[in-house]
């Protein structure tokens, strides 16, 4: 029997390559003699790169960029097929999980480091760009990262509009003339499943603002200065319109990209299990174990573990679905999945929750081989 362990994260916790570590270890408490494939996945939000580099076994590399509130941080981002790929995640530069601890404040959080981390990328005469953009603190429409690529942002005095949520609604104009030209050069992909466009209650401020700190009133003049940003994108010949699918991702940058670096949105989920080898291990694999730090409506509209059940459907493949939690409604949880479980063992706080984690899904692994198991005892004796 082959299993194949295709977790995301369990975010704030473990990241994939734990959670695989943690279900091989339950897998084989059970039963040594399985055969286990890890491949640790991500949607496009923090891991997407690190999953699609250590599954093609390239190198990480590490810049020094600035973070979402101006400190240095040290982002990683990785190298494949012979250097000529690079993948990065928004989220090591500009993400919300950087700011554990700190307010967050989106009115000044910036993207400048999501840019400098591309001129890293760059710089390693890279051909093509992966950029995986979920989990970021900003709401910035890609202000900051076009920034850093040598777009000037300028107010109705030709001076500097600044930084961050806060100098949306200072744009008079967008300057492209100074931009980084081996933008012109390579190919960019985008990994990201949200579908939002920029503007208005379904867009970037009013949807994803308040996840990142934002008031009501926030969220109004950040709407506002976005559109501000569109129009000045419209004007300088470089848009025609911020409707798109994806515009409103990490809080506008999916536009920023798309209109600015002529990047090409593909779903987060897809293009990593893509690049992963994911689909080559489905066709021998007997069993596939996903999991996740919570499941809820967002997964079954299309987040990584039901696009993982999806694809195992398809193949004919049955798929186990290890969670942190099940929340929200559970109508058609086994529809999609052929078990689900949450993994706690009767903690009542999320800290004790997060404290037993690794131990619940080494048990909640060994528990599933084992229910296996008996199966086919009980089918035996009939």
């Amino acid at each position: 029997m082959v299993i194949l362990i295709a977790p995301d994260s369990f975010k704030g916790n473990m990241n994939a390559l734990d959670v695989c570590g943690a279900i091989e270890e339950g897998i084989l408490r059970a039963d040594a003699a399985l055969k286990v494939r890890k491949i640790p996945l991500a949607d496009g939000g923090e891991g997407t790169a690190r999953a699609i580099t250590a599954a093609a076994g390239g190198e990480f590399l590490t810049a020094r960029v600035c973070g979402p509130l101006g400190d240095p941080v040290e982002a990683q981002f990785g190298l494949i097929a012979g250097g000529k790929t690079a993948a990065l995640d928004m989220a090591s530069a500009s993400g919300i999980e950087l700011l554990a601890g700190r307010a967050l404040d989106p009115m000044a959080a910036t993207s400048y480091g999501t840019g400098e981390l591309i001129k890293a990328a760059l710089d390693t005469q890279a051909r093509e760009l992966i950029i995986g953009i979920g989990g970021s603190a900003t709401n910035d429409g890609g202000l900051g990262m076009i920034q850093a690529l040598g777009f000037q942002a300028l107010d109705s005095q030709g001076r500097p509009a600044g930084q961050g949520g806060q100098a949306l609604g200072r744009i008079a104009r967008i300057e492209a003339g100074g931009a980084d030209k081996r933008l012109r050069e390579v190919t960019i992909k985008v990994a990201c499943d949200v579908t939002n466009p920029l503007l208005g209650g379904r867009g970037a401020s009013a949807v994803f603002g308040p996840q990142k700190g934002a008031t009501p009133e926030m969220v109004r003049v950040l709407d506002a200065g976005l559109a501000k940003l569109a129009q000045a994108w419209i004007q300088a010949g470089l848009a025609r319109d911020v409707e798109h699918p994806g515009d409103g991702a990490a809080g506008g940058a999916g536009a920023a990209l798309r209109i600015c670096l002529g990047a090409a949105m593909e779903s987060g989920a897809g293009l990593v299990m893509r690049y992963s080898g994911f689909f080559e291990a489905l066709k021998e694999a007997d069993l596939v174990i996903t999991g996740e730090g919570m499941t809820d409506g967002q997964t079954m509209g299309g987040k990584l573990c039901s696009v993982v059940a999806r694809e195992c459907r398809n193949a004919g493949v049955p798929a186990a679905l290890l969670s942190g939690a099940l929340g929200g409604g559970r109508a058609g949880l086994l529809e999609l999945f052929d078990y689900a479980v949450s993994i706690a063992c009767g903690q009542t706080s999320l800290e004790a929750m997060i404290r037993d984690s690794r131990q619940d899904l080494c048990f909640a692994a060994e528990n599933l081989i084992r229910a296996i198991t008996l199966g086919k005892r009980c089918g035996r004796t009939r």
